[in-house]
């Protein structure tokens, strides 16, 4: 069974940073491109960013690049993303979610919550 659990989430003030992480377990983490999703309040799900099996390929959506960066440990079966210089427009709940394809049906985790505010 697919089990993703997201952690690192909290309240932070803008310009502040997180780091989530995202334990894997119940598939074999190397062989899959890994996703961080988020859905902010009254918003649809949205793609954040992308890292291919080996973490050697990294992609992110355009509000957050030179911002976020997504990492992986395939030892460790864990996904990380590092969030710094956070924006109230960050606030979401953030997702891991595995594998390619329509990000809105991929299997995903219960999310970490991330509330940026003063």
């Amino acid at each position: 069974e697919v089990q993703l659990v997201e952690s690192g989430g909290g309240l932070v003030q803008p310009g502040g940073a997180l780091r989530l992480s995202c334990a894997a377990s119940g598939f074999t983490f190397s062989s899959d491109l890994m996703r961080w999703l988020r859905q902010g309040p009254g918003k649809e799900l949205e793609w954040v960013s992308s890292i291919s099996r080996d973490g050697g390929s990294t992609s992110y959506r355009d509000s957050v690049k030179g911002r976020f960066t997504i990492s992986r440990d395939n030892a460790k079966n864990t996904l990380y993303l590092q969030l710094n210089s956070l924006k109230t427009e960050d606030t979401a709940m953030y997702y891991c979610s595995k594998g390619s394809g329509d990000y809105r049906s991929a299997p995903r985790g219960q999310g970490t919550q991330v509330t940026v505010a003063s």
